[in-house]
C-alpha cells in the first residue's frame, strides 16, 4: 500500500486551488495547461476529514481515466496525459507525489454548475420527495419508494459551492438564468447521454449508478468539455446490482459507509470533523477498491 498523501507540496508550481480532494497547480511557461492531483483526502457533508484513505487518490484517478476513454466519443474532455514522462519537466521532480494520482489537463473556463443526473430516487431527492412530490421543478409520480428507478434519468443541476459550503439544488429555469438557455440545453443533453452510456456499462459489471455529478467547462475554442473527475465513488452513488432492493437505502461502493457512520454520531456536520476510527477508513477504502475492480476488470 502506498503512503497516504493528505496534502501535496510542489514549491515550484503555483498552487491555484486546494479543494476537498484535489490540489490544482498552474505550470510556469504553460499557461494553457494545469496539473490536477488527487490526494487521499475524503470529505462528507462538505466537510473534509482530518484523516485520509490511503490510495484513494490513485483509485479515483484510475476510474476517471477509464471513463474519459470510454465516453470520449460523446464529449471531449480536458485530459492531456496521466503519464508523468509527458508532463513538463518542472513537474517531474515531484514524481513521488504525482505518480498514479495526477493528470495534465487543458485549462478551461469551468461552468459554475454541478451537472447531476439521477437514475434512482435517493439521497437529497428522496428527502425532498417525502415532503413534496414537486422536486426541483419535476413533478414525480405518487407512491414512489426510496431507491426506486425513474422512468428516465433526470438532469437536476445544482450550484457549485465554495469549500466548506453546501451545493444547492436548482431548477432548470434557474440554471438558464445563470448560464443561458443554449448552454443549459447542451449541458443537460450531454449529461444524460453520458449517464446512459455509463449506467449501461456499469450494470453489466454488477454496479448500479444511482446518480452522478459531472463538471463541464469551455476550452479556448469555446467548446464544451468534460472536466475534473468523472463517475468516481466521490462523485457518484454506486450500488451493488446483486443486492438491489427498492423501498430502502442501499449498500454502496462509495463513501456512503462513511456518511452513515458520521450520521450515527452526535455531530452537527460542521467543521471540525470528528476523528475517524481506522476501521471506518479501511472499510471505506475497500469499497473504492471494489468499485475500481468491478469497473475495470
Amino acid at each position: 500500500m502506498y503512503p497516504a498523501i493528505i496534502t501535496t507540496d510542489c514549491p515550484q508550481l503555483p498552487l491555484l486551488h486546494r479543494g476537498k480532494v484535489r490540489d490544482m497547480y498552474s505550470i510556469p511557461g504553460h499557461d494553457d495547461k494545469l496539473l490536477m492531483v488527487a490526494t487521499d483526502r475524503i470529505s462528507a457533508f462538505d466537510v473534509v476529514m482530518a484523516e485520509a484513505v490511503p490510495g484513494k487518490g490513485r483509485m479515483l484517478t484510475s476510474i476517471s481515466l477509464f471513463w474519459f476513454k470510454l465516453l470520449g466519443d460523446i464529449m471531449p474532455n480536458h485530459l492531456i496525459s496521466a503519464d508523468i514522462d509527458d508532463f513538463p519537466e518542472i513537474c517531474r521532480q515531484y514524481r513521488d507525489q504525482l505518480e498514479g494520482r495526477s493528470m495534465l489537463v487543458r485549462r478551461s473556463r469551468v461552468v459554475p454548475i454541478e451537472c447531476i443526473v439521477r437514475g434512482y430516487l435517493s439521497g437529497s431527492f428522496w428527502n425532498a420527495y417525502k415532503k413534496d412530490r414537486n422536486v426541483c421543478g419535476f413533478m414525480l409520480p405518487a407512491g414512489m419508494r426510496e431507491s426506486d428507478r425513474f422512468a428516465r434519468p433526470l438532469f437536476t443541476p445544482s450550484t457549485k459551492a465554495e469549500l466548506g459550503e453546501h451545493d444547492e439544488n436548482i431548477s432548470l429555469d434557474a440554471m438558464r438564468k445563470k448560464v443561458g438557455s443554449e448552454l443549459t440545453d447542451k449541458m443537460a443533453a450531454a449529461s444524460v447521454q453520458l449517464y446512459d452510456r455509463a449506467a449501461a456499462y456499469a450494470r453489466k459489471k454488477g454496479i448500479i449508478i444511482a446518480d452522478t455529478k459531472f463538471e463541464m467547462g469551455l476550452d479556448s475554442d469555446g467548446r464544451l468539455i468534460l472536466v475534473d473527475e468523472v463517475l468516481t465513488p466521490d462523485s457518484s452513488r454506486f450500488w451493488p446490482l446483486e443486492s438491489y432492493l427498492p423501498g430502502q437505502g442501499q449498500p454502496s461502493f462509495d463513501k456512503q459507509y462513511l456518511r452513515d457512520y458520521l450520521s450515527s454520531l452526535d455531530w452537527d456536520k460542521q467543521p471540525p470533523a470528528p476523528p475517524l476510527p481506522a476501521e471506518v477508513l479501511d472499510k471505506t477504502g475497500e469499497r473504492y477498491q471494489e468499485a475500481l475492480r468491478r469497473l475495470t476488470a
